[in-house]
This record gives C-alpha cells, sequence and structure tokens, in this order.
C-alpha cells in the first residue's frame, strides 16, 4: 500500500493536486493513503522548497507544481517498484565466497 502525503496550505494547486492524486491512485487500481499536510516543519523535513509538494512511500517526489494524473501514475508505480519484493536483493545472491 502506497503512503501518499500532499504537503501545502491548502491553496488551490493544494487541491488539485490532491484531486490529481486521488485520479491516479484510481488509474493505477492500488490501495493507498491520502494525507493533506499544512505543517511547515513538516515541509522543511523534506526539504520543501516551493509548494505543493507530493511525497510517496516518504520521498519526495514533486515539488512546486501540479503534474497530471497520468505522470502521477508513473510516480506512484515507481514507487510501487521500489517497494516491491523483487526489487530487493536476495539473500541468496550475495558477493561473499562459499564457507568450507
Amino acid at each position: 500500500m502506497l503512503s501518499i502525503k500532499v504537503l501545502g496550505p491548502g491553496c488551490p494547486n493544494c487541491e488539485r493536486l490532491k484531486a490529481a492524486t486521488r485520479q491516479a491512485v484510481m488509474m493505477l487500481g492500488g490501495e493507498a493513503t491520502l494525507e493533506h499536510v499544512t505543517d511547515r516543519a513538516q515541509f522543511r523535513a523534506y526539504r520543501l522548497m516551493a509548494t505543493p509538494g507530493l511525497v510517496v512511500n516518504g520521498k519526495l517526489v514533486c515539488a512546486g507544481r501540479v503534474p497530471e494524473a497520468t505522470e502521477i501514475v508513473s510516480m506512484l508505480a515507481t514507487a510501487l517498484a521500489e517497494d516491491s519484493p523483487a526489487s530487493q536483493p536476495s539473500p541468496c545472491l550475495s558477493n561473499e565466497e562459499p564457507r568450507a
């Protein structure tokens, strides 16, 4: 499941980003939690310099603009791929030499 945050003061662009993000989640067919963060201290924690910001699974993926839903789908798909077990190194495939 994706954890998504929209960072911003609540301006019209923040609302547009939330709507586009909801649409992207529906297009992707996945599950996600969506939170709107208005606390400026949290903006700094993500090093956000311009609002609105989009955070997916703890990583700032877009700032200062409102991407189209299709672009957000790509961002979400990338986040899902990074978090999938297939993208994690297998413990069976290590660079260590076998022990005798």
